[in-house]
């Protein structure tokens, strides 16, 4: 006859029998933890968390909680470093394609306004001052006289006109030759 047998042809219990827990009768809701570091077993109760360290087993089970509440943390972090790092990448593919959009009209409009004057003139302004400025600098470092103050003059120059050009350009097309 097997165990299972035997236990079913003893005594029944009633339902009230079958779910009674009596420890946890004895000491409330919360059950007491058995710590069986000891030579004998021995009640732990269930306010341990606050009482000093007693046993190796509670100290153990300390570290491995410990080292469980530092994982889960870590995961934490984790989690919330991909979610922040999958917006900026959503963001930034977002920018990039504002970008790309932007570049596209701006090249549209140069193409479009290509005959008219004011593009032709700063065109032309420009590509002359890039090629004196480049021969000068060429000739004055050939001779051994480019230095710094050449240099910073030079540029406080170039600042000068691009100021004056985007003044001049801006009225010219806002006034004589608007843009398409």
């Amino acid at each position: 006859m097997s165990y299972a047998a035997v236990a079913a042809s003893g005594p029944q219990q009633s339902d009230e029998e079958t779910y009674r827990i009596p420890h946890l009768e004895e000491h409330g809701s919360e059950a007491s933890l058995i710590d069986v570091d000891s030579p004998h077993v021995q009640s732990v109760t269930s306010d341990y968390r606050e009482q000093e360290v007693k046993t190796d087993t509670q100290a153990e089970r300390m570290a491995q909680e410990a080292e469980r509440d530092t994982e889960i943390e870590a995961k934490r972090a984790e989690d919330k470093a991909q979610d922040k790092a999958q917006e900026v990448k959503k963001k930034a593919a977002h920018k990039g394609k504002e970008a790309k959009a932007e570049l596209k009209k701006e090249a549209r409009k140069f193409d479009e306004n290509k005959d008219n004057p004011v593009f032709i003139g700063n065109y032309v302004l420009w590509g002359l001052t890039a090629a004196a400025v480049g021969y000068g600098a060429y000739q004055r470092h050939s001779e051994g006289k480019l230095d710094v103050e050449t240099v910073g003059t030079v540029a406080l120059g170039l600042g000068a006109l691009g100021l004056a050009d985007y003044f001049a350009s801006k009225w010219l097309v806002e006034n004589k030759y608007p843009t398409k």
